[in-house]
């Protein structure tokens, strides 16, 4: 369990949200795979739910709106920053757009929508009273975000240059184009698949749970779907995509002594 009180370092995945169509569809989902109860809160941006794991806020959920890419549907990443209006200007120097500016949301932080080179978009994030996920690598909450993109090295350059990450392969994974993002003081933050297949850049977000085969079960009982669950280097493994058709994956890790 890893509990969260301060701001991250630059470039780490703090928070992430959802934009749905229907909200208290996605509550009952949500809550019915991990547990989730919820606070309502308002903004000068629009209402949004936080999402509460043991009374921690671990995510958001909001109503969809212009910034959401038309007809598709992700957990939508922040990365930490100190400075989002900097930040934000940063990305536009490097060759990334900002999608809506920055902006506060309640007394929670300031954020803004932006995109890569390669069309990912993300968020910033410089908490407030909030400094972003309060639980995280631990069941029912954010575990991990990795990058998958058709065209891989823009992204990468991207990447360092704003955050000042380094680039590492990895030798686990043996076949496929990956690359690990780390900041200067040698944290992963993530990594870069490169896959020629993907339809589009997309940041994709993993939760842990305690068991993938249970947690299939309670995606298609709760109106999803779910891949079969597969054994990976890291642990095992299952897509899931909500009723909204948001995909995302889960993982069981092994235990330390396994």
């Amino acid at each position: 369990m890893s509990k969260v009180s301060t701001n991250q370092p630059l470039g780490t995945p703090t928070w992430i949200d959802l934009g749905v169509p229907d909200l208290d569809r996605a509550k009952a989902f949500y809550r019915a795979l991990f547990g989730w109860e919820y606070e309502e809160r308002a903004a000068a941006t629009g209402p949004f739910t936080l999402c509460l794991l043991r009374g921690q806020r671990v995510a958001a959920l909001r109503p969809v709106t212009a910034a959401d890419a038309e007809g598709e549907s992700w957990w939508h990443v922040h990365l930490a920053t100190d400075d989002c209006d900097r930040t934000a200007k940063q990305i536009v120097v490097s060759g990334g757009t900002v999608l809506v500016p920055p902006a506060d949301v309640a007394d929670l932080g300031r954020t803004a929508v932006v995109a890569d080179p390669t069309g990912a978009r993300f968020s910033l994030w410089q908490g407030r009273t909030l400094a972003g996920c309060e639980l995280v690598n631990e069941p029912c909450a954010l575990v991990r975000n990795d990058l998958a993109c058709p065209d891989p090295g823009p992204a990468r350059r991207f990447y360092a240059t704003v955050f000042d990450f380094t680039l590492d392969g990895n030798d686990d994974l043996p076949g496929f184009d990956f690359t690990f993002l780390r900041r200067p003081d040698g944290h992963e933050i993530g990594g870069v698949f490169g896959d020629p297949a993907a339809p589009a850049s997309r940041w994709q977000t993993v939760f842990e749970v305690a068991d993938t085969d249970e947690l299939v079960a309670l995606a298609v009982a709760a109106g999803g779907t779910a891949g079969a669950p597969e054994d990976a280097p890291y642990g095992r493994m299952a897509a899931i995509t909500d009723p909204f058709g948001t995909s995302f994956s889960v993982i069981t890790r092994p235990s330390p002594a396994s």
